[in-house]
């Protein structure tokens, strides 16, 4: 039963895209991007105007895979810089590189589920330049081998200072951010991770 409704939620994503352009979901309407879009993109974080000129170079080479990674990466700089979080820095950037290549790997793994090996496979070659660009920002990734040294510090610096119950989390989150400003830690890490160990101190 599970599997007929992974095959319908599957065709259904697929119906309105045909095969020979087919992008995860929320890539459908990135396919009319443009070089003459990325010149009017603006640009914030400075690793993105290498991306630009990648763009450009993808586009004379007809490299279609690069093109369609990288027309993404543009919008999505461009939809974040109309809203209230606007992508400012090279962190923030690779951070949204990393979400959206998850979102290709779940979108290749619901392929795999309903036999679709072909469009997985095209899905995880997405993915893999993805990597590539993650890699060449030359920017640290840190996980929570990285981060739990850095908060069970700052966890006592800041009461040490004085941080109460209620102010403890943000306080530590915020001393976090700024000693990390030049590194990429994801908040669905870092949050969760901070409250565990403040925890664990009061025990």
């Amino acid at each position: 039963m599970a599997s007929r409704q992974s095959l319908r939620a599957f065709q259904a994503i697929r119906s309105s895209v045909p095969t020979s352009s087919y992008r995860p979901r929320t890539w459908q309407s990135l396919r009319f991007y443009s070089a003459a879009a990325a010149d009017e993109t603006p640009v914030s974080a400075p690793y993105l105007q290498h991306l630009k000129t990648d763009l450009k170079t993808a586009m004379r080479a007809k490299d279609a895979p690069r093109l369609a990674v990288l027309r993404a990466i543009l919008s999505a700089n461009l939809n974040a810089s109309k809203t209230k979080t606007p992508i400012r820095t090279d962190p923030q950037l690779v951070i949204q590189i990393m979400k959206m290549k998850r979102s290709i790997e779940e979108t290749a793994a619901e392929a795999k589920k309903v036999g679709r090996e072909d469009l997985a496979e095209k899905e995880l070659e997405q993915a893999k330049l993805m990597e590539e660009y993650i890699v060449k920002s030359k920017l640290e990734v840190l996980g929570e081998e990285q981060l739990r040294p850095m908060i069970k510090e700052q966890i006592e610096l800041s009461i040490a200072e004085g941080a109460q119950t209620k102010t403890l989390m943000p306080d530590v989150i915020k001393r976090i951010k700024a000693a990390t400003e030049d590194k990429v830690v994801e908040s669905k890490i870092l949050a969760p991770l901070v409250k565990e160990l403040i925890n664990e101190r009061s025990k």
